[in-house]
């Protein structure tokens, strides 16, 4: 502060003294006050508390705009430039030049009434024709320009900023007027693009773009009368053909940028522009940037693009259009637009050059700017859409010639014409006419698969458009074609055809048929068509290839609707016909049946087509699946993936019988509840081999929810056959219950990092690992895996033990004797006595044993029971015993009670 007061004061003594100095003696003593103003500023970090700044700034302005106009003095423009540079520069400490740049430099930077007291000292035109001469003479230096390069490059970055400084004020535009340097600048950057100095190209660009967004009334008239962007553009045009591409887009861009910033004060020099073909000159220049390089063309090519983009916008009077709405339409369109925003467009000539630069070129990146141009003019205003369409009909014209372009263009189009819908909640029918002939020709597989993609967004946004693509063909179209692809298919079964059915061709079938699934989704009417059309016995055969499958039951399960049977007769049909091997298939033919059976209409029609014998066949046929370790074929699939398969083949079942007494009756009657025992004690987890060494006492004693949770969630090892054991007799108590098919025990989820890629985590981490990870093996399904969810305890101890299916609780009966392993005695004890203990509790209740009774099954279980306690050790006597009384109870027959 004592600095800043010191200075204070020797400047007054400036002011004081200066009207009596000679010009000479009043110029040196200012120039050495600059020294002490420069170090005050530098160590106070540009804090100024200086009174006196405004007179100083001007002051210094005026001695550095005098010294400008006596370097150039009657000098030749080339000496001038050479005379400039050394006068600005820093070439020896003291070097008066650079010492006023400098300072005021430093001064613009202060305020905005600081600058204005730069801006009234004449500087801004002087510094005008400094830039000028910098601009269209190279110098060509002999002296080194490593050691020069520095100062250079310091000397610049203040010249230009104190430019900045002053044109960005309109004060500092209007100060250029007394001079023509402007308008010779910008002609200059037109005409000597290839000429200039290279290094002040991007300054120059940069002041040029600044004074554009100061312009005023007076600039405006000022380049107008002086034809500037005439001139401007008729130099352009000289250009166009020899200079690089991205030379010419930097070039108009500044020429551009007064033609659009200039329109919100006064659309005299867009009227010059457009009166000198100024859209044919950018036509040109974008044309030749087909090919460039994106960051060739950045940030250039960029601007003048979005430039084009504004001046859609510039026009006098709105547009007057009238079109016709084609119905139907969505119900939420309201075609009542307001204008309310300004930016509707209103100048059709800047768009044509957009259009134009779409049809003409096939580059990636212009046409992906030109799509993104439209989508921007879009979102300004949703009646750009309408005034466009119904005038130009840029997107409809597309259309035809949209396959002719990369395939990025191609995503990127569809894009935006599903925006349409999407965004607008506009059904523009003529379109969707032409994308359906683009569909029907396939001349580009991708551009076809594409398109139906589109079209496959729109149909799962709004029901009508089930409707409308039948109305309009669609629909037949792709039946049409689907039953080709599934003769060739069934042609080709069993047998290589080289290239059949590979890349964007099978992704074709695969996108046709989710659009039928989108078409038949709660359509009957479309669902009745694909039958009519004779497609049933075609679109099944899309079942064996898992990449067609979910489009496919997707189909199949609509027309369950209207045909439980043949729905039925097709699914239980291919579980009994995949091979051992087709686990991803069985899964998915189940998951399908499980999302039918949740109504209770299809439940006879599962039961006719023998569904029951179908799944207990799945059971039967994974005969020693479960084995540990696993052997022949099911080396191939990890044992937890077998796992899930028995879940949900029991899930299934399940939910047959559910809430269903003909079902339940049925499968009771025809014993194949005792089949399902046999089929599961057989999957090779369960002790098939006779007699096993039974242990004198049991070290400890679990529930059957407690040893479920200590099995899966401690540190506590147990072998792989156990867990499996366990896990049949959970899903076997949840089907007692009735509830199994409401379980979601395994839920998909994205692999971890750090877990392998394929087969199954069995080794000691992963038995200890809590929920179970139940994984596909990567070599023969697809990289999918899966989590165990729920809580084992709360799903146990929680519900209700009411039995609903009594045929379960003889099949957990049945497995009793086959909790066993060798190796593993007193384990193999202990989870039988917690099953025990289990059934026990599953029949305690008075309401459960009523049920037992009713169903006719009291005797099989007692039956059951009794061969249990003889194979049995003496361990689980009492609580079979138990078991006994509470069954006894509810007994009526003489030969049950025997």
């Amino acid at each position: 502060t004592l600095q800043w007061e010191t200075l204070g004061k020797q400047f007054i003594e400036y002011e004081q003294v200066a009207p009596f100095l000679i010009p000479e003696d009043q110029q040196r003593r200012l120039l050495d006050f600059l020294p002490l103003f420069l170090k005050a500023w530098e160590q106070s970090a540009g804090v100024v508390v200086f009174p006196n700044i405004q007179l100083l700034a001007s002051e210094v302005s005026k001695l550095l705009t005098k010294e400008i106009k006596r370097n150039l003095n009657g000098k030749p423009a080339g000496e001038a430039r050479l005379a400039l540079e050394q006068f600005l520069q820093q070439k020896v400490e003291a070097e008066d030049g650079h010492l006023l740049l400098k300072s005021v430099y430093l001064l613009s930077r202060t305020d905005l009434r600081t600058t204005w007291n730069i801006i009234g000292s004449g500087l801004p035109a002087a510094l005008m024709q400094c830039l000028y001469l910098f601009f269209t003479f190279p110098l060509k230096k002999t002296h080194d320009d490593e050691e020069t390069s520095e100062d250079d490059t310091q000397t610049k970055e203040m010249l230009v900023e104190i430019m900045l400084n002053m044109y960005k004020e309109e004060q500092g535009v209007e100060e250029l007027l007394a001079a023509d340097k402007l308008q010779s600048l910008i002609i200059a950057t037109a005409s000597l693009w290839d000429q200039c100095s290279q290094s002040w190209k991007v300054p120059t660009g940069h002041v040029l773009r600044t004074i554009s967004k100061a312009q005023t009334k007076n600039s405006i008239k000022y380049l107008q009368a002086v034809d500037c962007i005439k001139i401007a553009v008729q130099n352009l045009f000289k250009l166009a053909d020899t200079l690089p591409a991205s030379d010419m887009c930097e070039a108009a861009s500044i020429v551009l940028c007064f033609v659009k910033d200039s329109y919100p004060i006064s659309s005299a020099l867009l009227t010059e522009f457009e009166s000198n073909d100024g859209y044919q000159l950018l036509l040109k220049i974008l044309l030749r940037c087909e090919g460039l390089q994106q960051n060739e063309g950045d940030p250039y090519l960029d601007e003048i693009l979005d430039m084009l983009t504004c001046l859609t916008t510039c026009g006098k009077t709105e547009l007057k259009v009238s079109g016709n709405i084609v119905h139907p339409q969505l119900p939420h369109f309201n075609f009542e637009w307001t204008r309310s925003s300004g930016m509707t467009v209103k100048n059709l000539q800047a768009f044509q050059v957009l259009q134009s630069i779409f049809q003409k070129s096939n580059d990636q990146y212009l046409c992906g700017k030109i799509l993104a141009a439209i989508d921007t003019i879009w979102a300004w205003d949703r009646a750009n859409f309408f005034l466009l369409e119904w005038t130009l009909q840029p997107i409809n014209q597309f259309t035809d010639i949209i396959h002719f372009k990369p395939h990025p263009v191609q995503i990127q189009f569809f894009r935006l014409v599903e925006s349409i819908v999407l965004d607008l909640s506009y059904v523009p029918h003529e379109i969707l006419k032409k994308v359906q002939y683009l569909i029907k020709e396939n001349i580009v597989p991708f551009c076809t698969v594409t398109a139906l993609q589109c079209l496959l967004s729109m149909t799962q946004k709004d029901l009508l458009f089930s409707d409308i693509f039948r109305d309009s063909g669609l629909l037949g179209l792709l039946l049409a074609l689907l039953r080709k692809q599934a003769k060739i298919l069934r042609k080709s079964a069993g047998t290589h055809v080289p290239g059949l059915e590979k890349g964007t061709e099978k992704e074709l079938n695969a996108v046709m048929l989710k659009m039928v699934a989108a078409l038949t989704v709660r359509s009957v009417r479309n669902t009745v068509v694909l039958k009519d059309y004779g497609m049933v016995p075609y679109i099944k055969i899309f079942l064996d290839d898992e990449c067609y499958r979910s489009a496919t039951l997707s189909i199949l399960e609509q027309l369950s609707v209207i045909n439980y049977e043949e729905y039925m007769s097709i699914i239980i049909g291919a579980l009994c016909s995949s091979t051992q091997g087709e686990l991803s298939l069985k899964l998915d033919l189940l998951k399908s049946l499980l999302r039918i059976l949740e109504s209770l209409k299809s439940h006879s029609a599962f039961r006719t087509c023998s569904g029951f014998n179908a799944l207990l066949s799945l059971l039967s046929d994974m005969e020693g699946a479960l084995q540990d370790p696993p052997s022949g074929l099911w080396t191939a699939f990890g044992q937890n993936c077998i796992l899930e398969l028995v879940f949900y083949t029991l899930q299934v079942i399940t939910a047959a019988l559910h809430l269903d007494p003909v079902n339940s009756n049925f499968f009771q009657r025809s014993g194949l509840f005792e089949k399902m025992a046999e089929d599961l004690g057989s999957l090779g987890c369960f002790w098939t081999q006779g007699q096993w060494q039974i242990p004198l006492s049991l070290e400890k004693k679990r529930t059957f929810a407690e040893f479920l949770d200590a099995a899966f969630c401690s540190s506590e090892p147990f072998p792989m056959w156990l867990k499996n054991c366990v896990w049949i007799l959970n899903f076997l108590d949840h089907m007692v219950k009735g509830t199994l098919h409401q379980e979601s025990y395994f839920k998909e989820r994205k692999p971890e990092m750090g877990e392998a890629s394929g087969g199954d985590q069995e080794g000691p981490q992963a038995q200890e690992e809590h929920p179970i990870a139940f994984k596909r093996s990567g070599n023969k399904l697809p990289a999918s895996s899966y989590r165990l969810w729920g809580n084992p305890e709360e799903n146990l101890e929680m519900r209700d033990c009411t039995i609903v299916n009594p045929g379960a609780v003889c099949v957990m009966v049945r497995l009793l004797p086959k909790l066993y392993k060798e190796g593993h005695t007193q384990l193999s004890q202990e989870i039988q006595y917690a099953v025990v203990d289990h059934i026990q509790s599953l029949v305690k209740s008075e309401k459960s044993r009523q049920v037992l009774c009713e169903s006719g099954l009291l005797s099989t279980i007692i039956t059951s029971c009794q061969d249990a306690f003889l194979n049995e050790s003496h361990l689980l006597h009492l609580p079979l015993t138990r078991v006994f009384e509470k069954l006894a109870s509810q007994a009526i027959e003489p030969d049950v009670l025997r």
